[in-house]
């Protein structure tokens, strides 16, 4: 078949409060760009009935729909990963289905891409989230553009617009735990950001908890830079040195006036505090470490229960392809 000149991915994760009005908008939206689409969603274990409602979806427009089930939840990320795999469109737009980044947006960004630029990124106009998130999220990146090179404003934002060519890299990378638009960044030779309209979930509740934030940005920064342990190494000397100092001063005290009893909770506040140090490395050290353990185990990054697709050449009714692929 001929690739259409436009693939939509977008994970899916128990929404099915906010599924119809994402069909409403998302495929008008389409529609008038006037090209040839497809949409592809990513099931990710969803445990309500989202699952049934893109079947029934895919049955209203198997033409211009796929629809990948996961046989368990594997995480947004690994969700789009898996969808980029079944992309055929020329371009690629991920997108959230929550509808806080609104579909009319994509037009924007292959505007953009018809400029000659092979990725483009978003940021949020007008957020629409709590303070404490847009906060956090500045910490992060402003965390981030010092220990890597990536320069994103924005982040968190998942709509965000792809050359075939920049997929196709992206596809060929193995990694079990990545961070897809920084992993874009650095495979781009022109890429480039626009401004989009942020709205208030349409529906169901965020699936990021702080944790999650945390995990998240612990995989970027462990997978993109080795700063970290740089930084780590060099705050160890530093701390050394000053602890050499600090033992001498304390020997040349002894010497002059003698035992003390008094500065024995200093010491012990002193010590707790390099014991904190060395912790905080330790565990950084066993985030690069299981890393590699994860990925030395080779195991499928995702199982995928089924796939609906419209059979190559079937224009009236959907063919539904059962498969396991990683």
């Amino acid at each position: 078949m001929t690739a259409p000149d436009l693939s939509v991915v977008i994970p899916v994760y128990n929404e099915e409060a906010g599924l119809q009005a994402l069909f409403d908008r998302l495929y008008p939206a389409l529609d008038a760009l006037a090209i040839r689409y497809e949409v592809i969603f990513v099931n990710d274990g969803s445990s309500d009935r989202s699952a049934a409602i893109l079947a029934g979806q895919f049955s209203k427009r198997p033409d211009t729909t796929r629809v990948i089930l996961f046989n368990g939840n594997y995480g947004q990320h690994l969700a789009i990963m898996a969808g980029f795999m079944h992309t055929r469109g020329n371009r690629v737009v991920s997108l959230d289905a929550d509808l806080q980044n609104p579909p009319e947006e994509i037009g924007k960004l292959l505007a953009k891409m018809d400029e000659g630029y092979d990725y483009v990124g978003t940021i949020r106009r007008q957020r629409q989230d709590s303070t404490f998130r847009r906060w956090t999220s500045r910490l992060m990146n402003w965390v981030r553009e010092r220990i890597t090179r990536i320069r994103m404003t924005d982040q968190g934002c998942m709509l965000r617009a792809y050359s075939r060519q920049i997929v196709d890299t992206i596809n060929s990378c193995r990694e079990v735990n990545t961070f897809i638009p920084a992993l874009a960044f650095t495979f781009a030779q022109r890429p480039t950001e626009v401004e989009v309209a942020h709205e208030e979930r349409a529906a169901g509740e965020t699936k990021y908890s702080i944790y999650k934030l945390i995990r998240l940005n612990f995989d970027l920064v462990t997978g993109f830079s080795l700063v970290p342990l740089q930084t780590f190494s060099l705050a160890g000397i530093a701390i050394s040195l000053v602890s050499l100092v600090f033992v001498v001063v304390l020997a040349i005290r002894r010497l002059i006036v003698g035992p003390e009893a008094e500065g024995l909770f200093t010491l012990f506040g002193i010590a707790f505090f390099l014991i904190g140090i060395a912790l905080f490395g330790i565990g950084l050290l066993g985030e690069y470490v299981g890393r590699i353990y994860e990925q030395v185990r080779q195991r499928p990054r995702y199982l995928i229960e089924a796939v609906l697709e419209q059979a190559d050449g079937e224009r009236a009714a959907g063919d539904l392809k059962a498969r396991r692929v990683v």
